[in-house]
């Protein structure tokens, strides 16, 4: 017998991210009815569980804010603009105004802040420094706030975890900055959500702020050395006296799943010591960390079990805003469609459609694909190397290489939007329909070009699209006679 669904009282924004994606499944598993706002509810709508609910929200709507908090008494905040093109400094500043002022009309008595160690009496980077500010702005409305510090997060899928697994698995020898060996106070996922959780109920007397970590301080380079000892691997490490953080981010953006604006961000920041100065959350709270070769072990575990929730590169803002173009279009909604039909029943034709990239690659050309991610990543995309969360399932709002699940309709389609720079809006679709041969598989691409240069870019590269699409669903459909019925 299903249990009668209560109202929710717990708010977790940023339920697409990484933390926040784990966090609102430990509160569902332990019963608690959770409400997740998200831009996009479509991305969580076949992942939540009966005792949760999604709303539609934007920080920067305060109406919509002030919806989605309506009798809601905690309310997580695990919302930044890392991913962000432009001015994450402005955007984070506007997002944390807008929920504060939300939060204190609807009557919220917690907001639970998860921001970032460093000290704030040095010149912070850019991004530490809105962390820190994001916290004095909630705090400034007449809300309670409880405001967790933390370092690096070790765990499958984690943004620090990934670059550390993917430079020491992939480089016997490695060039490493000075920036590898700053002091930082990494902290474990499941630590993380532990304190998260206990959050909700720990006594506050008045607003509060809490640096949490684990029990040892150790920089990136020795983390790697402990991530490569775990898995038998000997690694060497030169140093190098300068190597900025943009020849940093690009270096890393050839070898790891970062792109270099994530990379840029993420190495300003690890140039500053991010450690515990004040002892007091372990005097507060129940959490005991573990240790730090404990979180990599669990990690690693996790990730060869493919058994990772979330991912920081599944986060609807790890690809960053969406670019508002603007111009006139020389023509309607460009496209390349072409069909095929093969002689299989419509779940095995749409097979090897739901594998495509990753490890997988595009059955065509991939090398072509790589040439194009390493461009992107220059010009300050996401590139390829994000992959994809598991090589067979898929859903909404997943990342895949530099693109975007859309849509997806098991056996049916599978829509993708291009999170690639590109000078308009591009989307891949593909159909699978039952026909008289057994299916018919229709592969559209389909583009919104930016005034006369999306136009030009469109064309220019179409006798690329009439080799690459039409030998990609010949591979489609010569693999999907291969393939074994579910």
């Amino acid at each position: 017998m299903n249990a009668i669904k209560e109202p929710a009282r717990i708010l977790v924004t940023g339920a697409t991210g990484y933390i926040g994606g784990r966090l609102w499944r430990k509160l569902e598993e332990s019963g608690v009815s959770v409400r997740c706002m998200a831009r996009d509810p479509l991305s969580l709508s076949d992942k939540i569980g009966e005792t949760t609910t999604v709303v539609q929200a934007d920080i920067f709507s305060v109406s919509s804010l002030e919806r989605a908090l309506e009798g809601i008494e905690t309310a997580y905040y695990l919302i930044h603009s890392m991913g962000s093109a432009g001015n994450f400094e402005d955007a984070d500043r506007e997002g944390a105004r807008n929920f504060a002022q939300a939060a204190e009309r609807a009557g919220v008595k917690r907001v639970i802040y998860l921001g970032g160690l460093g000290n704030a009496e040095e010149e912070l980077s850019p991004h530490l420094r809105s962390r820190h500010e994001v916290g004095e702005i909630l705090r400034s409305a007449d809300t309670e706030v409880l405001e967790l510090r933390a370092s690096i997060v070790l765990g499958a899928g984690s943004l620090s975890f990934e670059m550390i697994r993917a430079l020491v698995d992939r480089l016997p020898v490695m060039i490493t900055p000075r920036w590898v060996e700053v002091d930082a106070q990494p902290i474990g996922i499941d630590d993380l959500l532990a304190y998260l959780i206990e959050s909700i109920t720990v006594p506050l007397a008045e607003s509060r702020v809490f640096e949490i970590g684990g029990p040892e301080r150790l920089s990136y380079g020795q983390l790697m050395n402990e991530y490569a000892e775990i898995k038998g691997l000997k690694r060497f490490m030169i140093r190098v006296p300068v190597l900025t953080p943009r020849l940093s981010s690009l270096w890393l953006g050839l070898v790891t799943p970062l792109y270099a604006r994530i990379g840029k961000k993420l190495i300003e920041s690890i140039v500053h010591p991010t450690i515990v100065r004040d002892q007091s959350a372990l005097d507060t709270f129940k959490v005991r960390p573990i240790t730090v070769k404990e979180s990599i072990t669990r990690a690693i575990s996790e990730g060869e079990r493919q058994a990772a929730q979330t991912r920081w590169s599944d986060s609807v803002s790890s690809g960053g805003e969406p670019k508002q173009w603007t111009g006139v279009s020389f023509g309607d909604q460009l496209q390349d469609s072409r069909s095929v039909n093969v002689n299989t029943e419509p779940a095995r034709a749409f097979l090897p459609i739901q594998k495509i990239g990753g490890e997988e690659g595009w059955y065509a050309c991939n090398w072509l694909w790589s040439l194009r991610g390493f461009l992107d990543l220059l010009i300050g995309g996401v590139g390829v190397r994000r992959g994809r969360t598991h090589p067979v399932n898929i859903g909404v709002g997943d990342a895949l290489d530099f693109w975007r699940v859309e849509a997806f309709e098991q056996d049916k389609r599978l829509l993708l939007r291009a999170e690639m720079k590109l000078p308009g809006k591009a989307w891949l679709e593909f159909v699978v329909e039952e026909s008289e041969e057994g299916s018919m598989i229709r592969q559209t691409a389909s583009f919104d070009p930016a005034g006369w240069m999306g136009t030009a870019y469109w064309y220019l590269i179409s006798p690329l699209h009439g080799i690459v699409f039409s030998r990609m669903l010949r591979s489609i459909a010569d693999r999907s006679m291969q393939a074994s019925p579910r």
